[in-house]
């Protein structure tokens, strides 16, 4: 006999090692094997229903013995019951929870900006993951603020083992690829403003962490949609690779190396527009918080100098 409680989330099957079987036999009942029983969990709903019977109120009946129609088994609805179809549920997403991490960056080429990336549990291993960025530079849009570049995307995360494998695809909103850098109002008479998707961006990011290891690669390729073969429009790479060691949960430090590269400029031509090398150390909280530094020289030919880029961030 399998009995079901109608509700509107996902069945999910009980397995037999409960620590005792809640269930009693009447004289004329049948006998009804835990294995066997599927349930599925209401989320907020108090009231369920039982195949082949009537309605109960988890509220007033509960953990009292529930009457399954006349001369039926009895079933003991308890926390015993309810916590293991939870446990069964959180299985089903690796138990991983939906997470959202806020981040306030600063570096010497890109400026200040802002992002953040939420996580949603849709497999045992997979999450559904969005993103964007708030790029304040001035200098991506007009001046003043005006058109400010801003990125917004979706994609998954991966996870496999000790890793976190992330391919992501974004939209960026504005006037940096669509007409390249402009340097104020009366630069062109083409100069009007900035566009909605302003360009694409695949990008693939892959996190490894252990107890005494960690290690990122970031490639992103942003590439024009709008005003592509006007003057001034332009794509670029960007992609970093950093590598370090845990001291503890909370401090860890490493190397970072990092590459901007225009890919196709105003008449077609390439550049680096820098390579940073230098090493970070980042601390952690127990509660969420997190923020790195990281600094070092740019040995690009021509553009000797120092950089230090700054990410300081609370994951919930």
């Amino acid at each position: 006999m399998t009995v079901r409680f109608a509700c509107a989330v996902s069945a999910l099957t009980l397995a037999s090692a409960l620590s005792a079987p809640a269930f009693a036999q009447g004289p004329d009942s049948v006998a009804i094997d835990a294995a066997a029983i599927t349930i599925a969990v209401p989320a907020a709903e108090k009231t369920i229903t039982l195949d082949d019977s009537a309605d109960f109120d988890l509220a007033a009946a509960a953990p009292a013995p529930i009457a399954v129609g006349t001369g039926s088994a009895e079933i003991a609805v308890d926390a015993a019951v309810m916590a293991a179809a939870a446990a069964a549920q959180g299985s089903e997403t690796g138990g991983r929870s939906d997470s959202f991490t806020v981040t306030l960056n600063q570096d010497s080429f890109f400026g200040f900006y802002p992002a953040f990336n939420g996580l949603i549990p849709v497999s045992e291993n997979v999450d559904f993951s969005f993103y964007g960025i708030l790029w304040t530079t001035d200098a991506f849009g007009t001046t003043l603020g005006a058109d400010l570049w801003t990125e917004f995307g979706v994609g998954a995360a991966i996870y496999s083992g000790g890793f976190v494998i992330k391919p992501q695809i974004g939209l960026t909103n504005g006037a940096l690829l669509s007409r390249g850098v402009r340097g104020g109002p009366n630069d062109t008479p083409t100069n009007t403003g900035g566009n909605f998707a302003d360009g694409i961006v695949p990008s693939l990011t892959i996190n490894y962490s252990d107890d005494t290891f960690e290690a990122e690669y970031y490639g992103g390729y942003y590439a024009a949609l709008r005003n592509r073969n006007d003057v001034g429009s332009l794509d670029f790479l960007h992609t970093w690779i950093n590598a370090g060691y845990k001291f503890s949960d909370k401090v860890s430090a490493g190397a970072h190396y990092e590459l901007l590269s225009n890919t196709r400029t105003q008449g077609g031509g390439t550049a680096r527009v820098y390579q940073w090398v230098g090493p970070y150390v980042q601390f952690k909280t127990s509660n969420g918080f997190f923020a790195r530094f990281t600094a070092g020289a740019d040995v690009e030919s021509g553009n000797d100098g120092d950089f230090y880029k700054l990410t300081a961030g609370f994951t919930f």
